[in-house]
């Protein structure tokens, strides 16, 4: 049993790690600090979502196209939008998010901008429309709705025109988001070469946000700059292991436009940061992004799905699952395999907090905390999940979690930030108390919860 000594203990030992004041200088108190918007900690909370990589690029067989393909190759001739969902419900997806055009500029539903799209296609008789089945798909099913619109556009006679182009693109973004209802996310990024004229082109992002936010209002925007949701700053599946959702907007600036420290302000964000904007982890269950039939074979396994989560969700973000439909227009039944044995994995590791079986006693004080449970028929532990309350904003920079034996605290894991989830692993250990000490926090540390896991 832990005594008031044992604490008073604790409590000296943290004060003495923590930060320097000098360090602290320009660091607001929690009543100032940025918070989520409630659209943002929906988003967050949501926790996974598919990603759908689908158009010209898996009928030709590449990742990039050139915007000289040609419509008629577009003819997934068995196309189902709702195997797509109810695969991502299955896993637990609560989002999934449709590349509605890609680079290439071919469009998945019937725009009035453009001749490069499905209505030039055999797909449906050249009366189809991707988008309309993919976001009927999704209500169906109880997914909430994401679309990507491409700002580089390759077959566009008119990109690198800046203002004919942006006038293009804003008619685009607005059939979009006016005529499929419910909008969850808005995916951009700043992909940005050089159009059919060899010109390149200057985008009106202010100009995209408010189109956005008068149609969509509850919609979070996703880009490398935000401004609701930011890149991660790479493709691999791996959040920083530090990770603030608070960010400096003049690092990143707009969509493919950054300043000094960019990887580091996308990877990890910053204390000091005046704007809420959490990281997005995209990441493919295959070597590609489109489906191509030479990667069959690929896949990632259950195992590497299931260290994804931890290293992005576990890491304070959010895990953007892509799983691209084969030309027939279906989910090879591989990757629907993998996303349900990650589902399964999963269920089964959370399955039992041990904490809640516990006994749990809590210290705090201005800038620290100490949590510890004293556990009932000492179990092994070997995963523990911490959360902050971050709709009061994020604080947690620095613990460490211990485990008692019955013969001394020995470290089972430490870290920097917490934020929405953290989740460490480590070797699984029989313990009969666990102790969680927030060594530094930016204010007071009152929203932090523990939860741990056999990790099996």
């Amino acid at each position: 049993m832990t005594t008031r000594r044992d604490f008073i203990a604790a409590a000296a030992t943290v004060a003495a790690t923590r930060l320097p004041r000098t360090e602290r200088a320009g660091i607001p108190d929690r009543l100032d600090r940025p918070r989520p918007t409630s659209s943002q900690l929906e988003w967050q909370r949501d926790e996974l979502a598919m990603f759908l990589h689908f158009g010209v690029n898996t009928f030709s067989d590449r990742e990039w196209g050139d915007g000289k393909e040609d419509a008629a190759s577009f003819n997934p001739t068995s196309l189902d939008a709702r195997p797509w969902t109810r695969a991502a419900k299955a896993a637990g997806f609560r989002t999934a998010i449709l590349t509605a055009k890609h680079h290439d500029g071919f469009c998945l539903w019937p725009s009035a901008t453009t001749e490069h799209s499905v209505a030039k296609s055999p797909f449906r008789g050249g009366h189809g429309d991707v988008v309309r089945e993919f976001t009927d798909a999704c209500k169906a099913d109880g997914l909430k709705t994401g679309l990507y619109l491409s700002p580089w556009d390759r077959n566009s006679p008119v990109y690198g025109d800046i203002a004919r182009y942006n006038d293009m693109y804003a008619a685009q973004l607005t059939e979009l988001l006016s005529r499929y209802g419910a909008i969850h996310e808005v995916w951009f990024d700043g992909a940005n070469g050089e159009g059919p004229n060899g010109k390149k082109q200057t985008y009106d992002w202010p100009r995209v946000h408010a189109i956005v936010r008068r149609l969509q209002p509850k919609a979070v925007m996703f880009s490398d700059a935000g401004p609701d949701v930011r890149w991660i700053g790479n493709e691999n599946g791996s959040a920083g292991e530090t990770n603030w959702s608070t960010v400096d907007p003049s690092v990143v600036q707009a969509p493919g436009v950054s300043g000094p420290g960019v990887t580091k302000m996308l990877q990890q964000g910053d204390p000091n940061g005046s704007v809420w904007q959490p990281g997005e982890t995209d990441v493919s269950i295959r070597p590609g992004w489109f489906h191509h039939a030479a990667e069959d074979t690929r896949v990632r396994s259950v195992d590497n799905l299931v260290s994804l989560y931890f290293s992005s969700v576990g890491r304070n973000s959010k895990l953007l699952l892509n799983v691209p439909p084969t030309r027939q227009g279906l989910l090879h039944d591989t990757d629907a395999e993998r996303l349900a044995g990650m589902r399964r994995r999963l269920d089964t590791m959370f399955a039992d907090d041990l904490v809640a079986h516990g006994k749990t006693t809590k210290q705090l004080t201005d800038r620290t905390a100490t949590i510890e449970v004293e556990l009932r028929d000492p179990p092994v532990v070997g995963v523990v999940d911490l959360s902050e309350r971050i709709e009061h904003g994020q604080v947690v920079a620095r613990y460490v979690v211990e485990g008692h034996d019955g013969k001394g605290w020995r470290t089972l894991s430490r870290g920097t930030t917490i934020g929405y989830r953290k989740l460490d692993r480590f070797a699984p250990a029989s313990v009969q108390r666990v102790r969680l000490t927030i060594e530094d926090a930016l204010s007071k540390p009152d929203g932090v919860r523990m939860r741990l896991y056999s990790g099996s």
